[in-house]
C-alpha cells in the first residue's frame, strides 16, 4: 500500500510487528490524512473494499481468513496454513485472490458465536468472518435509527467523526445468549471501542468469553493491559486476533501539524475528481446513462446485518447469488472491461458478495469492489498517497444527525490511471431517493453509464 507521501510530510511511521498469516501491516494499509481534528491520520486498507476500489475475492477472502483465525482460536486449534496467498493477492498475482477465497470457503465444521460488527467500515468485514464460523449470528452497529427496533445498547467510537452507534436486533433473543461473543472491525488502535462494546454487551448479558477480530491491530502495552484489566474485572476471558499486529509511530505535533496541511491542500487544489469546467467554444463534459435494473432480491431476505443476519439467511443468500449476478451481467453487455460494484455506506455485505460473484461470472472484466463513506479524507494526486481523489455529494437517505456531505474515494481516474467503463451502484431502499439522483447518479454519470440496483430495506417480519 502506499504510505510514503503521509511518512514525508507528517512523519508517521508505520512499523511491523507479528505476521500471523505473512502479511505485514505495511502489505495491508496506506496512510491518509482524514479531516478530523481529533485524529490526523487515516489508515486505508488494501483488502477492505472501502476507500480504495479492490477485487471483491480478495475482499471477502481476507473476512474469512480473518473468521478462520476466530474459529482456531475459539475451538483452541492451529490457525490454517495459507501460505503466500494473502501477501500475493495483495500484489495483484493473477489468480491469488480467487484462490484465497475458494481455499477458506471448503465447508468446515460450524461454531456457535454471536458476531457483531463495527458500522460503518466493518459492516462486510464482520459478515464475512460469521460466514467462516458457519452457525454465528451476525448483527452489526448502525448510526440509522429504524422505527419499530428498540436498542439493546450502544456505544462510542470514540476517534470517530461521527459517533452514535446503536444495536438494533430484530431478535434480541439471538443476540442474548451465553456464547462466544466476536467483536470485527478492521482496525484495533487503542481498543477503546471494543471495550466499551464489551462492557455494554456485558451489563445485558454476561458471557465468559470475547474475541476481539480485526484486519490489523495496533495497540501498545497500555492498551493490552486495560483489555486485561476488564476481563478481570468482569469475570471473562478477552481474547483477540489480527491479520497482522504492528504500531503506527506519531510525533507529538501530529494534530496541528495535520490541520495545516489539510488547510493548505484543500480545495480548488484537492482532486476530486470533478471534470474541469467546459470554456468558451469546448466541448461540455461527457453525460453518460442511468439506467436500473431490478435484481429479484429474495422476499424476507435482508439487506445486511443492521437487524441481524442469521444463518438460514446466509444460504438463502447463496443460493441466489449467482442469479442475481447473471442479471447484473446481461444488463453491462459488451465491452464492460473494467467494473466497479458500489456500495453504499453500511451496505457493504450485500454488493461485496455480488462483486466477487459477478467477478466469477464474467472472468474477462476486471472486477472492483468499493462502498461510499460518511469519512471525510484528503484526497492528494500522487501515486504515494492512498487517496487519489474524492467524489462529494450530499447525504441521500434523510440521516438522523441532519444533512451532510457524503465521499466516494478513488472512483474518479487519478492521473496515469484509467477510470471505470461501468458502475454498478447498489443501494437500499432508505437510499434510493431524489437526494441520490441530484448528487452522487450526477457525479457518477459523469466519469461512466452507470446501473443502479436498489435493495428492500428490511424491516422485520
Amino acid at each position: 500500500m502506499t504510505a510514503a507521501w503521509v511518512e514525508s510530510r507528517l512523519g508517521v511511521r508505520l512499523v511491523d510487528g507479528p505476521r500471523p498469516v505473512g502479511a505485514g501491516l505495511a502489505d495491508l494499509v496506506g496512510l491518509a490524512v482524514r479531516r478530523n481534528p481529533r485524529r490526523a491520520h487515516l489508515l486505508v486498507s488494501a483488502v477492505l473494499g472501502k476507500h480504495v476500489p479492490t477485487d471483491p475475492r480478495l475482499v471477502y477472502g481476507s473476512g474469512l481468513l480473518l473468521g478462520e483465525l476466530v474459529r482456531a482460536r475459539l475451538r483452541g486449534e492451529e490457525p490454517p496454513g495459507i501460505g503466500s496467498l494473502l501477501v500475493d493477492a495483495v500484489r495483484g498475482v493473477p489468480g491469488t485472490a480467487a484462490g484465497l477465497r475458494d481455499l477458506l470457503r471448503a465447508p468446515r465444521r460450524p461454531v456457535d458465536a454471536v458476531v457483531v460488527g463495527y458500522a460503518e467500515t466493518a459492516t462486510a468485514l464482520g459478515h464475512s468472518v460469521a460466514d467462516a464460523l458457519g452457525d454465528a449470528y451476525y448483527l452489526h452497529s448502525t448510526r440509522r435509527p429504524v422505527p419499530g427496533f428498540a436498542a439493546y445498547g450502544g456505544f462510542e467510537e470514540e476517534h470517530s467523526h461521527a459517533t452514535s452507534h446503536l444495536l438494533l436486533p430484530a431478535d434480541p433473543a439471538a443476540l442474548d445468549r451465553d456464547v462466544p461473543a466476536v467483536l470485527v472491525d478492521d482496525e484495533l488502535s487503542t481498543g477503546r471501542t471494543v471495550l466499551n462494546t464489551i462492557e455494554a454487551l456485558h451489563a445485558v448479558r454476561p458471557r465468559s468469553h470475547y474475541v476481539l477480530a480485526a484486519l490489523v491491530d495496533l495497540r501498545g502495552p497500555a492498551d493490552r493491559d486495560r483489555t486485561d484489566a476488564l476481563a478481570a474485572r468482569l469475570g471473562a476471558r478477552i481474547e483477540s486476533v489480527a491479520l497482522a499486529e504492528g504500531r503506527v509511530e506519531l510525533p507529538d505535533d501530529i494534530l496541528e501539524a495535520g490541520k495545516r496541511l489539510v488547510s493548505d491542500l484543500s480545495a480548488p487544489a484537492e482532486s476530486d475528481g470533478t471534470p474541469p469546467a467546459a470554456g468558451p467554444g469546448a466541448a461540455s463534459p461527457a453525460v453518460f446513462p442511468v439506467s436500473r435494473i431490478d435484481l429479484d432480491w429474495p422476499p424476507g431476505l435482508p439487506d445486511g446485518g443492521r437487524h441481524g443476519f442469521l444463518p438460514a439467511h446466509r444460504a438463502r443468500l447463496e443460493k441466489d447469488l449467482g442469479r442475481m449476478a447473471e442479471t447484473v451481467a446481461d444488463r453491462l453487455g459488451d465491452g464492460a472491461a473494467r467494473v466497479l460494484v458500489l456500495g453504499f455506506e453500511e451496505l457493504m455485505y450485500a454488493p461485496l458478495r455480488l462483486a466477487e460473484t459477478l467477478a466469477d461470472t464474467v472472468p474477462d472484466a476486471d472486477v472492483r469492489y468499493s462502498t461510499t463513506t460518511r469519512s471525510p479524507v484528503l484526497a492528494v494526486d500522487d501515486p504515494g498517497y492512498a487517496i487519489r481523489t474524492r467524489l462529494t455529494f450530499p447525504a441521500h437517505d434523510d440521516p438522523a444527525d441532519g444533512p451532510g456531505e457524503r465521499y466516494a474515494y478513488n472512483v474518479a481516474p487519478a492521473s496515469g490511471r484509467d477510470g471505470f467503463d461501468r458502475i454498478v451502484l447498489v443501494v437500499d431502499g432508505a437510499g434510493d431517493t431524489e437526494a441520490l439522483t441530484g448528487g452522487l447518479l450526477r457525479r457518477l454519470r459523469a466519469l461512466a453509464p452507470v446501473l443502479v440496483a436498489a435493495i428492500p430495506s428490511w424491516r422485520g417480519a
